[in-house]
């Protein structure tokens, strides 16, 4: 795994609406993997503080606990972001 790649793995784990499902779609990582790779990664207290969010309601990270009417994985505009603006 590149470094490019592990940090949109954990970029995609600290967003609460990226379910695990979308991580294990696009890099072939299950929950328990992600949940390592944030341990081994990050801070103790980070970790722990990651934990307790994704742990929490306000999480929606796994698609059970989203709403229905969120059928994807993306925004519908990221295809159109370039350089971090939207174009």
């Amino acid at each position: 795994m590149t470094d490019r790649e592990l940090d949109r793995i954990i970029e995609m784990a600290w967003e609460d609406r990226t379910p695990f499902e979308a991580i294990e779609s696009q890099f072939g990582l299950s929950e328990s993997q992600v949940i390592k790779l944030m341990r081994r990664e990050l801070k103790e207290s980070s970790f722990k503080m990651w934990r307790k969010r994704v742990n929490s309601g306000v999480s929606q990270k796994h698609l059970k606990k989203r709403s229905e009417e969120i059928t994807r994985f993306k925004c519908s505009r990221q295809r159109s972001i370039s350089l971090n603006k939207i174009t």
